[in-house]
């Protein structure tokens, strides 16, 4: 097996299991909520109790890994996961870091493919 395609096949699997990470931490981010219809003011009076269960969780995904596995090679599965499954999209480093963590690791791609 050549480098290029060990190379591939670890930046496939990144990609996969960042993508599923997402998915898992959405859903454990969910766990925490009550599966009632609320109105949006019960709701909102609710928010508070429910995001502290909700980051109390242990099986919640730390925000650093979810970037970290971006940065190693995941990040088109995290902005896969981003969009498919709703997760971490309104926070700041998340909306605008996954984006950057892409076009950097593509630049650099496109550069050492433009050197051979």
């Amino acid at each position: 097996m050549t480098t290029e395609q060990l190379i591939l096949i670890y930046l496939v699997a990144m990609n996969v299991v960042t993508f599923f990470m997402y998915g898992i931490d959405k859903a454990a981010s969910k766990r925490g909520q009550s599966q009632t219809r609320l109105s949006y003011a019960e709701r909102e009076q609710a928010r508070p109790k429910v995001k502290f269960k909700a980051k109390r969780s242990k099986r919640r995904i730390s925000e650093a890994t979810l970037l970290g596995m971006a940065v190693i090679g995941g990040s088109i599965g995290a902005w896969l996961g981003m969009r498919v499954w709703h997760h971490k999209t309104m926070h700041k480093k998340f909306q605008f870091g996954i984006p950057l963590i892409l076009i950097i690791q593509l630049a650099i791609v496109i550069w050492l493919y433009s050197r051979r």
